[in-house]
């Protein structure tokens, strides 16, 4: 599975994926300051799974109709780095199938599947 940690998820989430064999691409590390259209054009002309805790792309995906081939958005209240890796260690142990093609909302407590447009 590939995945591509938005800026502001961190270069942390992102060593963290890699140690658990996923394909990583992590924007802070590699392209910090692209835009989020960069972001989402980048995730979906190269199959990565975007990875973020950046409300705007809910907007971009819903609102302005842009492709996508999958997005884990992080509705967390805590925005510490190791509750990213823990919400995303119980996400990904249960719905690593799910994810192509979805819009997923994960907070601390709840994983919910947004319905498509």
């Amino acid at each position: 599975m590939r995945f591509l940690v938005d800026e502001c998820t961190g270069s942390v989430v992102a060593r963290w994926l890699e140690s658990q064999s996923y394909e990583v691409f992590s924007v802070y590390d590699d392209a910090r300051g692209i835009s989020d259209d960069e972001v989402l054009y980048k995730a979906k002309t190269e199959d990565w799974i975007l990875i973020t805790n950046d409300k705007d792309f809910g907007e971009k995906i819903y609102r302005e109709s842009k492709p996508h081939v999958g997005v884990i958005f992080l509705r967390l209240h805590d925005e510490r780095v190791q509750n990213k890796i823990d919400a995303l260690k119980k996400f990904l142990a249960q719905h690593t199938k799910n994810i192509a093609g979805q819009f997923v909302v994960v907070s601390e407590s709840t994983v919910r599947f947004a319905k498509p447009r």
